[in-house]
């Protein structure tokens, strides 16, 4: 039997129960023995006993004096599966986000790691508010001393934002298409413009094609919005997080297309 034949049957041994996808939970927090994982679980002692033996026999948990722990690749294998099964989770939680959507633009690292948006909150519009996406966006951009974003369309209010960073002192840091950046930095006063320009504070990417998503990364914040398949942007939804692990996974992805677009 090959690796991969053994890999996918060890996969499916574990995936097919949620008991033992529990108790291995358990212990891959720390060893323990039948009795404090009944505590732990809430599982029967039969049910705990019956896969404990079934995991044992498979190599996947071994017995030390009193305790089980878990095998080095079986650890492996659960984490795999717990981050497959948190993944498809976001996904179908956010069904309107991720679905009928464009996500060309998000390279493998943000496809693999997109678990670590796990904590992250959909904003949608509604019939009674349908500025509620941009007044997120904006209320992130007035808290904010330093900016990193892809700007795929142009907003009325992003000037002024702008701006009142860059007059804090901040750091802006902007991807986006030669025509918005004409529209955005005529509506930001000269004199803020080239000091910004001169110490460094304000730099710009122009890319020749349309980027096909909207991110911002703020100091305590991230947001990320997309295109449909239609080609037209959701301006109806967008995905924010003020975990450190979104921000981690926004950044990454910004410097990316940061990269590809200078190169």
């Amino acid at each position: 039997m090959n690796i991969h034949t053994e890999f996918n049957k060890d996969i499916k041994f574990l995936a097919k129960s949620e008991i033992r996808l529990k108790i291995l939970s358990e212990l891959n927090n720390h060893p323990n023995n039948v009795r404090g994982i009944v505590k732990n679980t809430k599982i029967t002692y039969s049910s705990v006993s019956s896969n404990i033996s079934k995991l044992e026999q498979n190599n996947h948990i071994k017995k030390i004096k009193n305790k089980y722990y878990i095998n080095p690749m079986s650890e492996i294998y659960f984490k795999t599966l717990m981050d497959f099964k948190n993944s498809a989770d976001l996904i179908s939680d956010y069904e309107s986000f991720w679905g009928k959507h464009n996500i060309n633009q998000l390279n493998i690292e943000s496809i693999n790691n997109i678990n670590d948006l796990k904590d992250s909150k959909l904003i949608e519009t509604t019939p009674i508010d349908i500025y509620k996406t941009h007044n997120t966006i904006k209320k992130q951009l007035i808290e904010t001393n330093s900016l990193k974003a892809i700007f795929p369309y142009m907003h009325p209010d992003y000037p002024q934002l702008i701006e009142n960073i860059l007059k804090n002192e901040g750091h802006v840091e902007l991807i986006m298409p030669k025509d918005i950046y004409r529209a955005i930095m005529t509506h930001i006063t000269r004199q803020v413009r080239r000091d910004a320009l001169r110490q460094n504070r304000l730099e710009v990417d122009i890319v020749k094609k349309n980027p096909q998503l909207y991110l911002t990364i703020c100091d305590e914040s991230m947001s990320l919005g997309l295109f449909k398949n239609d080609g037209s942007f959701d301006q109806n939804r967008i995905l924010i997080s003020d975990n450190e692990k979104s921000q981690d996974w926004a950044l990454n992805l910004f410097e990316d297309i940061k990269n590809e677009v200078t190169e």
